[in-house]
């Protein structure tokens, strides 16, 4: 990153608190434009709050110590502005979204920020070129007529990626990525965030499952109980030990061609 590019994301000393807890207590954290990072935690350890400070859902306290929170720069955005910076996929999303709507209208629906499309849309064909180019260049071109409720649940996250890319953002943030998909899907979905980050996008991938993070991913950050529990190069952070200690378990855990894959040490249980 040049000395005159404002990091992505700079994060000091934020805390948000609801229902009377620290969702996130303290949390110091800079990405800067351009990286490919995962954040890594257990459920319950911080990271859907992580990812709604992102979007402006939560807010953190604001009498806390030297805050800073800002993303580009900028204390504060236009939700409408932001979208070209960060396009967002997440479960919530899908399991919101519109169901009797076809692949092509859901990418298309990104331009109104919508779970649909509704009559008050006026859609140019510059829009629809667009998504259509977006649909080909995942490879779901076969999917612009078909409805998402007839969509698998692979499909139609793919095609939330679609719609997440309509302003070509600089930066993708994916929320438990491959919840509910099958094998055959998370290969299949895997292989579209590499085609997206060999794109030139930077992705932020937000996750409790070590599967989800792709070669391309080089900082890793775990979150425990609200917290930075450890962060640095992926190849330091995600040992034996350090993952162990996050889950609270014995876990080992094997790198093959980039990818990492973990499992529970049977003698500890």
């Amino acid at each position: 990153m040049s000395s005159d590019t404002k990091p992505l994301l700079e994060y000091h000393n934020v805390t948000v608190r609801k229902k009377e807890r620290n969702v996130l207590d303290s949390i110091s954290l800079n990405i800067d434009v351009g990286e490919n990072v995962a954040i890594i935690g257990p459920n319950g350890s911080g990271k859907s709050s992580l990812i709604k400070t992102i979007t402006r859902d939560y807010y953190p306290l604001a009498d806390c110590e030297d805050l800073v929170f800002r993303i580009m720069g900028k204390d504060v955005w236009d939700l409408f502005e932001m979208r070209h910076f960060l396009g967002l996929v997440s479960y919530d999303l899908q399991e919101e979204y519109e169901r009797n709507v076809s692949g092509l209208d859901a990418v298309i629906s990104g331009f109104f920020s919508s779970i649909g499309l509704y009559p008050n849309h006026r859609i140019s064909p510059e829009m629809k070129e667009k998504a259509l180019g977006l649909l080909e260049l995942l490879g779901i071109s076969h999917l612009s007529e078909k409805k998402m409720s007839e969509m698998s649940t692979g499909e139609a996250r793919r095609v939330l990626i679609a719609r997440a890319l309509v302003h070509d953002p600089q930066t993708l943030v994916l929320d438990e990525p491959s919840n509910s998909l099958d094998m055959s899907s998370r290969h299949v979905f895997r292989e579209t965030l590499r085609k997206i980050a060999s794109a030139g996008k930077s992705i932020i991938l937000v996750t409790h499952d070590l599967d989800d993070v792709i070669p391309e991913v080089g900082r890793v950050v775990l979150l425990k109980e609200g917290q930075i529990f450890l962060e640095g190069p992926k190849e330091d952070i995600l040992t034996a030990g350090n993952l162990s200690e996050l889950f609270d378990m014995d876990v080992e855990v094997a790198c093959e061609k980039g990818y990492y894959r973990t499992w529970i040490d049977p003698l500890s249980l």
